[in-house]
């Protein structure tokens, strides 16, 4: 597969940093909405970041002007597509809009066209087999912002071809990425199937223990070595997106999620963190304020039960053969920005010690019964 055209279906945060990282390594990039609104705020986004790398003398005045004409902002359905190798479609996070979207396209995209997915929890499967091409589809999972973030998370669906996982690694790399390959389309793919559950296992810790948010996400900080708290990072990425991540993981796999009643009443009550001034914690302004988490805080909270939760999802991709040791390493570095590999943590505390957390645990709820990789560890 040759990329040169590609387009991007949305232009929100997502879709308009992915065109530009796209445009940024040379390719020529067509930005499509359903309105011209939406896709002129896009473009002045966009000349912003790019004017912004020019003042930091990241790129010459002339290199950033190239890559703005590389960015064609197109409403037309068809004539967005007329010309695409790759087509990578970042519409909101609802299957059926999302099935609605590929219809259209399969009535106007040409042959040769591949599709990619940005997704971040739906089946990439399901919406491939709502397509001409099952087997020409594939998921494409930039983090947000795409402009910063390193990881790219490749999802081949039951029926994708072994080349284009080839190919899509080869594309994330000329992007300047890091791509991880989830090798099973398994809900939640790789970051989010560990990321998402820990949220919901923190505020059954709290339920269980009596500690407060601030010890929890102190342990978390200094004892796990994550970059910021567990609350604190749910509140940087809204309960919005953890909420419905949570709907469609644990629709699809009761194993995967203990869905916390919390989550959901904050995402009910429109406290969605950070961008709502409320979530886990209260914010006030536009900037994004640090929680006062310490070491000496940290003390007062034993983090076993969370990370015996991580370890037993990433024990599960291992077992369920969707991923191994070294790409859950790399995915959590890269997508959750982790000082310490998650491995090597669970040494501290001891796999027995860990096992033993999890079997107590179980004892009233299947749920943390003990993958049998972490068992193997022990």
């Amino acid at each position: 597969m040759t990329i040169k055209n590609i387009t991007v279906l949305g232009s929100g945060i997502m879709g308009h940093g992915i065109a530009q990282v796209s445009a940024m390594s040379g390719y020529h990039v067509v930005l499509r909405d359903i309105e011209k609104q939406f896709l002129d705020k896009a473009m002045e986004k966009i000349k912003w970041s790019l004017d912004k790398m020019v003042s930091k003398q990241k790129l010459t005045e002339e290199q950033g002007k190239e890559i703005f004409s590389r960015i064609t902002p197109i409403v037309d359905l068809g004539e967005a597509l007329k010309d695409c190798d790759l087509m990578i479609e970042v519409v909101p996070e609802i299957m059926d809009l999302k099935k609605k979207v590929y219809a259209e396209v399969d009535k106007v995209v040409p042959q040769k066209t591949v599709f990619a997915s940005n997704t971040s929890t739906l089946p990439i499967t399901e919406i491939a087999n709502t397509t001409s091409r099952p087997e020409r589809f594939i998921g494409i999972h930039f983090f947000n912002p795409p402009q910063l973030m390193k990881l790219v998370e490749v999802i081949p669906g039951q029926k994708t071809k072994k080349e284009l996982v080839d190919d899509t690694i080869n594309f994330v790399k000329s992007v300047s990425k890091e791509p991880v390959v989830c090798k099973r389309d398994v809900p939640g793919f790789i970051v989010n199937r560990l990321f998402i559950p820990l949220v919901h296992e923190a505020a059954y810790a709290m339920d269980r223990t009596g500690a407060t948010k601030e010890e929890i996400d102190s342990a978390v900080k200094f004892i796990l070595h994550f970059p910021m708290g567990i609350f604190e990072l749910a509140d940087f990425t809204g309960m919005d997106v953890i909420h419905k991540a949570t709907v469609e993981m644990h629709s699809r796999d009761k194993k995967v999620i203990n869905p916390h009643p919390l989550i959901e009443k904050l995402y009910d009550e429109k406290k969605l963190g950070q961008k709502s001034g409320e979530g886990f914690y209260k914010y006030s302004g536009e900037q994004y304020e640090r929680i006062n988490l310490s070491e000496e805080i940290a003390k007062k909270f034993n983090p076993i039960q969370l990370l015996g939760n991580i370890l037993n999802n990433a024990a599960w991709l291992i077992t369920n053969q969707a991923s191994d040791p070294q790409e859950i390493e790399k995915a959590l570095l890269l997508g959750m920005g982790l000082k310490k590999p998650l491995f090597e943590t669970a040494k501290q505390f001891g796999m027995k010690n860990i096992v033993a957390e999890l079997e107590k645990l179980a004892k009233n709820n299947k749920f943390y019964e003990p993958d049998p990789y972490l068992v193997s560890l022990m």
